[in-house]
């Protein structure tokens, strides 16, 4: 009862949030200079011309006239229509969703099976040669620009060794690069996030009592130390899934995978203002949903955290 009362209310504060950033992103792309029936429609039209396609799209209202139907129409789920595609907003994000998500989960898999045990082993032999070579590596993940990391996977895997596909998005094998890409990045801050946490927990009495009692390192690390040391790792997984669900901008606009980042993308390149509203608020209610899952597995793992 308890969880559901801390669910509701966890909902409660994010319509606040909410209907922030979509005030904030609506009145922002109305200030931006630039007017979206010239861009849609191109040079040399009639100034008579443009004005009845305001009239007629609503874009000759008072802003705040034009977000409050906007906001009346978003809660019955209806974004609008794309000026430059002339479709439904909530059916242009429905059908680029899959993408994102098959690409997501894929980058996620590679992080989680990647980072978790690199974490794991630079603790246990902290300070050694390995612990210096997986955190190295994390290090770079983490630092380096996504582009540049897809630039240079492009080149080797695809430019000179030949074994995988540019861009794209018809198989398996158009999804490795890219997913590698993201999950690198990820990867290396779950490793790191492992490894601290792990060394911090394998500090306290009771893995020490584990120990004493005779039982061999890997029962007391996986038994003991691992489960504690995982709770923050959790909350960062949980995280970096509704983040990558949200749309990975560059490597879908780089390889050419037909998401949500790389819609988004054009939306800004058309000044296209009711799909870019819809994909940032679509963006920060998953990043909302993200957050709460990550607090309720959180509850889950803790039994403590459900007391409190």
């Amino acid at each position: 009862m308890n969880t559901i009362k801390y669910i509701v209310k966890r909902i409660l504060i994010a319509i606040p949030v909410l209907i922030g950033v979509m005030l904030i992103i609506f009145l922002l792309l109305n200030v931006v200079p630039g007017d979206p029936i010239t861009l849609m429609m191109k040079e040399h039209i009639k100034p008579e011309l443009i004005e009845r396609m305001r009239e007629q799209m609503g874009l000759d209202k008072p802003v705040l006239v034009r977000f409050t139907i906007y906001m009346k129409d978003a809660i019955r789920g209806d974004f609008g229509v794309s000026y430059k595609l002339n479709r439904n907003v909530t059916s242009l994000i429905l059908n680029a969703f899959p993408q994102t998500v098959r690409l997501s989960l894929f980058a996620a898999l590679i992080a989680w099976i990647i980072g978790i045990p690199a974490g794991i082993v630079s603790a246990v032999k902290q300070n050694s040669f390995t612990d210096r070579f997986f955190m190295s590596f994390s290090l770079m993940g983490v630092s380096m620009p996504v582009f540049w990391a897809a630039l240079m996977l492009q080149y080797v895997f695809a430019f000179k060794l030949k074994l995988l596909p540019v861009s794209g998005y018809e198989s398996w094998k158009h999804l490795l690069m890219p997913a590698i890409v993201l999950g690198w990045s990820s990867a290396g801050t779950i490793a790191r996030l492992t490894r601290s946490s792990l060394l911090e927990i394998m500090k306290n009495d009771f893995v020490q009592t584990a120990r004493a009692k005779g039982l061999k390192e890997s029962s007391v690390i996986v038994g003991h130390a691992l489960k504690n040391a995982m709770l923050p790792v959790v909350t960062m997984m949980a995280i970096q899934i509704a983040s990558l669900l949200s749309g990975a901008v560059i490597t879908e606009s780089v390889f050419g995978i037909p998401g949500i980042g790389r819609l988004a993308v054009n939306a800004i390149q058309t000044r296209d203002m009711p799909l870019l509203q819809g994909t940032v608020v679509f963006t920060t209610i998953l990043i909302i949903a993200g957050n709460l899952a990550a607090d309720i597995l959180y509850s889950v793992i803790d039994p403590r955290i459900r007391v409190e």
